[in-house]
């Protein structure tokens, strides 16, 4: 049960939502400005103030109590109108939001120019759709990760982990950017990299970059060596985790503002199948258009015609706006957070591949302390049932496993270890002591 401090602190949260609808509806300029920053700070003081009631407070350690019972958790109303709401941004924000170069963004216009001065500050330009949607998505991070510093403080692991994504989301995905656009710059992102971002190594992309001098230059050597030389190396050395866990962005969100519904991933294996069924052949059609694009542009733009930067465009708006927006995070209350992770991005299927086949990550298990109290599955928001590894005693070398490390996070007996080598005996199994091997002494 809630305590009367956390009940009226949620209270804040909801009356800042509201100002926020206020802001929405508002036609004052003013007025709507007011209502606007209201509402941030409505929910952003009510959101940390909750947070230390909640966790701060209470000793240190996982609980999962009544995940399953709540309204909010469990898939339950509250649960479906968040689901609802966060997708109507998302298509609101995709395709009702559009800049008629008069100043209006659609339906968005009333929370877009309260951002103006903010944004005039950092990129020297007023606030459009997707500064706001860069703004709302940080701060969700910042805020929920504070909610993740405490609720995980037990754990030196979680914390850095936690700061580290909050770090790369602040610094390399919104202040960077925009502080190269307020220096007239290629507006770019350090920290997402091909085939995630995939139009980074575009022919279009990269020319347009190589005629921008030096920085451009950099910008494409960056994406190219970190696409496709330092993944491999680090995902050879720590698996997939030091990105999804620990650099992107949407992995962030999912570590942060999606935490509360970890627990939502279907661990069947018929989840399993349509997971891979899905996200191999995105990674596949990214690299097919890529590869089209360059022979295309390598012939002189003679061999595709228009059907190339129509895949493209097909692809953006399939892929990088429907799966990665409106579903991989408007689903977030219903089927977990890492729709998108598991079902859709082409870096993880990428870094999947290298961990799986390459890499000298796994995650051990002491099958002999084993107490098959299920902590471990029920927070593995990647659909893994880690629990049936650790009842055998078999290391998890899985394709999908960020490194998130929840799993040995949860565990009460210490049971799951993340490690990093060697690659000799990385998928044999720790020895157990069988049963008849133990004399029953009287």
């Amino acid at each position: 049960m809630s305590s009367p401090a956390e009940k009226l602190m949620l209270a804040v949260v909801a009356g800042g939502l509201l100002a926020l609808l206020l802001a929405l509806a508002d036609a004052d300029p003013s007025r709507r400005n007011s209502w606007f920053w209201l509402a941030v700070g409505l929910v952003s003081a009510g959101t940390l103030a909750w947070s230390w009631l909640k966790y701060g407070r209470q000793p240190a350690g996982v609980r999962q109590n009544n995940l399953w019972l709540r309204a909010s958790t469990g898939r339950g109303a509250v649960a479906w109108v968040t689901g609802l709401v966060l997708t109507g941004f998302y298509v609101v924000l995709y395709w009702f939001s559009n800049d008629d170069g008069q100043g209006n963004f659609g339906l968005l216009t009333n929370l877009v120019h309260p951002l103006d001065g903010l944004s005039q500050a950092l990129r020297a330009r007023p606030a459009d759709q997707w500064f706001l949607y860069g703004t709302f998505y940080t701060l969700a991070v910042l805020l929920m990760g504070g909610r993740a510093l405490w609720k995980y403080r037990h754990s030196r692991y979680q914390l850095i982990r936690t700061v580290s994504v909050m770090f790369f989301q602040l610094g390399f995905a919104f202040l960077i950017p925009g502080l190269l656009q307020f220096f007239q710059q290629p507006e770019f992102y350090f920290s997402y990299f091909w085939p995630l971002k995939y139009d980074y190594l575009f022919p279009g992309t990269v020319t347009s970059l190589l005629q921008k001098g030096g920085l451009g230059v950099f910008m494409v050597f960056w994406g190219a060596v970190m696409s496709l030389v330092a993944t491999p190396v680090l995902t050879y050395f720590y698996g997939k985790r030091w990105y999804c866990s620990w650099v992107c962005g949407c992995g962030g969100l999912a570590e942060t503002a999606g935490d509360p519904y970890r627990h939502l991933s279907d661990k069947s294996r018929v989840a399993w199948r349509w997971e891979v069924r899905i996200i191999y052949p995105v990674l596949g059609l990214i690299v097919a258009i890529t590869a089209l694009l360059w022979v295309h542009f390598a012939t002189g733009g003679t061999l595709l015609g228009a059907a190339g930067n129509v895949a493209a465009k097909w692809y953006g708006f399939a892929i990088g706006s429907v799966f990665s927006g409106v579903i991989g995070v408007g689903f977030y209350p219903i089927m977990g957070s890492r729709v998108w992770c598991r079902f859709g991005c082409p870096m993880a299927a990428y870094l999947g591949l290298l961990q799986k086949h390459f890499s000298r990550f796994r995650i051990s298990t002491n099958g002999a302390q084993c107490i098959s109290c299920g902590n471990c599955s029920n927070v593995c928001e990647m659909g893994i049932d880690v629990q049936q590894y650790a009842q055998r005693g078999a290391p998890i070398v899985r394709a999908s496993c960020v490194g998130c490390g929840m799993c040995s996070t949860a565990c009460p007996r210490g049971v799951l270890n993340l490690e990093n080598g060697p690659r000799e005996g990385r998928t044999q199994a720790s020895p157990l002591i069988h049963a008849d091997s133990l004399r029953i002494l009287s």
